[in-house]
């Protein structure tokens, strides 16, 4: 079992996009977060955003690709070197998400910030972004189907309830099914509970494994670390 989580770890991700705003001497940070699993899909969000705020004059952005983290980008977009993109990588990465884009539209205010109140501000409106979007946990997790008679229904429901695992789908017909997912190092020990609780009286179908998020684990105030 150990072995399984150590090849199949779980990863943070962002629940859903996100939109974040920061403020600083008349200067607006505006952040645009959504998720991405491959780099087209992160260089396509950021090109849309630099259409939606085509006027602004600076579209920094970051992004993390990869369950491992393999891949990571960012750019100043014109604002000083290291005063943008840099401190926008930083945030995504001290909040160990990945599989996320992130770009932040700056409209002027005519006040120059100098380098702390650059990093500072693109660090804000970032992290205000994550707060957002919310952060959920990938699990890797294998989908079984139950089978089972009538008479082992409530044993079944009782052990499920007891180990908080979930009954994805019911059917009830000349017997009834359930589906449910489990996390791959608990296979076993499921799988050995659900014929001790029924008896020898259930089949266990398996549908295979997947990383699937884990919306029971969304944390907002996770970003902000």
């Amino acid at each position: 079992m150990a072995e399984e989580r150590k090849q199949f770890p779980p990863y943070k991700v962002i629940f859903e996009k996100g939109y974040g705003e920061y403020e600083e001497k008349k200067s607006r940070f505006i952040a645009s977060v959504a998720p991405a699993s491959t780099e087209q899909e992160a260089v396509a969000f950021i090109e849309a955003v630099k259409k939606k705020y085509y006027d602004a004059r600076h579209n920094c952005h970051a992004f993390i690709i990869g369950r491992n983290k393999e891949l990571t980008r960012c750019s100043d977009d014109g604002e000083p070197a290291g005063t943008a993109g840099k401190p926008m990588l930083e945030v995504l990465l001290k909040a160990e998400v990945t599989d996320v884009v992130v770009v932040v539209t700056r409209y002027f205010g005519g006040t120059l910030l100098g380098t702390g109140g650059l990093v500072r501000a693109y660090t804000q409106a970032v992290q205000a972004g994550l707060e957002n979007a919310g952060i959920a946990l990938m699990e890797y997790k294998e989908g079984m189907t139950l089978g089972m008679g009538y008479t082992e229904v409530g044993k079944i429901q009782h052990f499920l309830g007891g180990k908080g695992i979930q009954i994805l789908r019911s059917s009830y017909t000349d017997k009834v099914e359930f589906d449910i997912q489990v996390l791959k190092e608990q296979e076993e020990a499921v799988e050995k509970g659900l014929t001790e609780a029924a008896a020898g009286k259930v089949t266990i179908q398996k549908k295979g494994a997947r990383y699937e998020m884990n919306k029971q684990f969304v944390d907002k105030a996770d970003a902000m670390g």
